[in-house]
């Protein structure tokens, strides 16, 4: 008799433990998440205020930091965004190596990939742009007064076209034009001009024919009539992935940080898609860009080419794995890395998590 009575009495007590926790349990996690914004309901913000370190050149296709930085949601989820400026892109990639840059905003280069390939956790995480259909916001252009003798891919070769730079996405976004006519670099006179503005001015001297350029210098250029856009993109080189958004080795090795600034950046490139492809705030939205980012005049982004940002984060792998081929076909990398070493997805995929996917 009394070992039965033991046995109901060890039940109800399992059962009484099992409703307290079942009952404890919402509880607690609204008691946890009580300082999380109302954006990222399920998320809080870091424990203590971190400052991330970003190296941009504050350019349109930063929009995901820079309306992030002005609506606040890095601070929401306890990030301070201090923004670094640098003189050349190999002197980014040395101080993400090293661990004293967290975020690069930047295009593929060989430096950036052979960083990588030394095992030093530098990964490319995000888009940070890419040309979208009808209207490619980093381009081949000619000069206007080229228009009716450069109609096909077979008229560049021998004319001077200028890029700022190679073994990096400039001359990349070249081949893949001359490509289309069975043509290299070899074909033409191949410029090298560091600048943008730069090369307007060539373009309206006449010292070069055609460039690779991108806005808001391409609309600048229309404007004073000395260049045309000529081609879409999408007819030469579809898949591209213009530029990337890369943390650095103290990012990689802090998810807590690396997850937050991640969401931030995602809920920032979704104000940016509403407004300039579904019309949602934009005057909100271009008042931030002229404000924070180098294009002042809120005039040009109505005529400007939109720079294409994937509202769900997540690069070209396409385009990524392409652009290794290049390399590796040029002998421009150290060691033979992969897709998989280069890009680190888990960071977009934590945001999604979180915010769901783009609506």
């Amino acid at each position: 008799m009394k070992k039965v009575l033991w046995a109901k009495l060890a039940i109800l007590l399992i059962v009484i433990l099992m409703i307290t926790a079942c009952g404890s349990q919402p509880a607690t996690n609204s008691s946890h998440l009580k300082n999380a914004p109302a954006w990222a309901a399920s998320l809080n913000p870091l424990a203590q205020e971190t400052t991330v370190k970003v190296g941009m050149k504050q350019a349109v296709s930063d929009a995901g930091i820079l309306i992030g930085m002005a609506k606040g949601y890095y601070k929401d989820l306890g990030i301070t965004i201090e923004p670094i400026q640098f003189n050349s892109g190999q002197e980014m990639i040395n101080q993400l190596a090293a661990g004293q840059l967290d975020v690069g905003a930047t295009v593929s280069a060989s430096g950036l990939l052979n960083a990588m390939s030394r095992d030093i956790p530098v990964k490319i995480v995000a888009d940070k742009g890419i040309n979208v259909p009808g209207k490619g916001y980093y381009r081949l252009v000619i000069r206007k007064d080229l228009v009716d003798s450069l109609k096909d891919y077979s008229d560049l070769k021998g004319k001077r076209i200028a890029i700022v730079g190679t073994a990096s996405l400039d001359e990349i976004a070249l081949s893949r034009v001359l490509q289309k006519a069975n043509l290299t670099t070899q074909d033409i006179d191949l410029q090298v001009i560091r600048s943008f503005p730069d090369m307007l001015v060539s373009l309206g001297n006449k010292s070069i024919d055609a460039a690779m350029v991108i806005e808001p210098f391409i609309v600048q250029g229309m404007e004073k009539g000395i260049l045309d856009p000529w081609k879409d993109p999408v007819e030469y080189d579809p898949d591209a992935q213009t530029a990337l958004l890369v943390f650095g080795t103290s990012l990689t090795k802090n998810p807590d940080v690396a997850n937050r600034f991640m969401t931030a950046y995602i809920k920032a490139l979704r104000d940016y898609n509403d407004a300039f492809f579904k019309d949602l705030n934009k005057a909100e939205i271009v008042s931030i860009l002229s404000r924070y980012s180098v294009v002042k005049d809120p005039q040009l982004y109505d005529k400007m080419f939109p720079t294409g940002l994937n509202p769900d984060g997540y690069v070209r792998t396409k385009g990524i794995e392409m652009d290794l081929a290049w390399y590796r076909q040029h002998n421009l990398l150290k060691s033979d890395i992969q897709f998989e070493d280069a890009v680190d997805n888990q960071y977009v995929d934590f945001a999604l998590h979180i915010l769901g996917k783009y609506q």
